[in-house]
């Protein structure tokens, strides 16, 4: 399992661990002035991370260095970890709130607003209703509402991923795809902010028809296709378990297992 599993989860799915979401963890270390301080200043605070890395890109050894003390402080701060629909809907369950909001990542990369990420808790309200950009399309969701939506993602190819506010307290669901920086930043390999899910996928090629569909899905580039054996195949390495293929799967051909299970795979 991945490390916050240890540290923050018991050994288990940590972002299944209902103290990971609770009022008194976001009361401690300034949890709240921490989202507040991220809304307002998010454009300013990622243009200037990205001005430093660039700056130091072409000096391996300082790069190198930096690199992990922003990976550390990330980690500390604001990270990531992507999840499969059937522990979204766990993680869902779990809320005493649910809201649906505007993305700022995609604001910033493509100009238009897109209602993909969703606030956990019960404090979203009050944090953007500071910002009007932000604020203008909240949305509060019914628990199964909610689920309704994001199998819709899963559907179209978005992978889903939770966010921490200050680690580990849990606030926030996004469903990414090119148009996000986090998934930007991952794939570039420029900077690394979260982990892969706690899952892997397979191909049963005694299911599998050969149509192809699954390789539009994954936004990761993982599945190949066998053009002798009219399969397709999943680079394990290169899976990030997040099991979106399956929702274009019309055979069931495909499942996910879990990643611990296969020790030389990658967080």
């Amino acid at each position: 399992m991945c490390e916050f599993c240890t540290k923050h989860g018991e050994g288990k799915k940590w972002y299944l661990d209902m103290q990971n979401y609770s009022l008194e963890l976001l009361a401690q270390k300034k949890r709240m002035e921490f989202k507040e301080d991220f809304m307002a200043h998010f454009e300013e605070n990622l243009s200037k991370k990205a001005a430093q890395m660039n700056a130091i890109s072409n000096k391996p050894l300082v790069y190198g260095f930096i690199r992990r003390i922003a990976i550390r402080q990330q980690k500390a701060e604001h990270w990531g970890q992507v999840v499969p629909i059937e522990d979204v809907e766990q993680i869902v369950d779990l809320q005493d709130s649910i809201v649906r909001l505007a993305c700022v990542c995609r604001s910033l990369t493509t100009g238009r607003e897109a209602r993909n990420c969703f606030g956990l808790g019960i404090d979203w309200y009050n944090i953007l209703g500071k910002y009007p950009d932000y604020s203008h399309g909240l949305e509060l969701l019914e628990k199964e509402e909610a689920k309704k939506v994001m199998r819709s993602f899963d559907k179209q190819g978005m992978m889903h991923s939770i966010w921490t506010f200050k680690t580990p307290y849990i606030s926030g669901i996004c469903n990414c795809d090119q148009d996000c920086m986090a998934y930007r930043a991952q794939m570039r390999g420029n900077f690394q902010v979260m982990f892969r899910a706690e899952y892997v996928g397979l191909v049963d090629w005694d299911l599998c028809k050969g149509c192809k569909k699954c390789l539009m899905q994954c936004q990761f580039g993982a599945i190949r296709y066998s053009y002798t054996m009219k399969k397709s195949t999943i680079d394990m390495k290169q899976c990030y378990g997040c099991g979106v293929c399956r929702a274009i799967c019309e055979q069931s051909a495909i499942t996910l297992k879990p990643r611990a299970t296969f020790s030389s795979l990658p967080w």
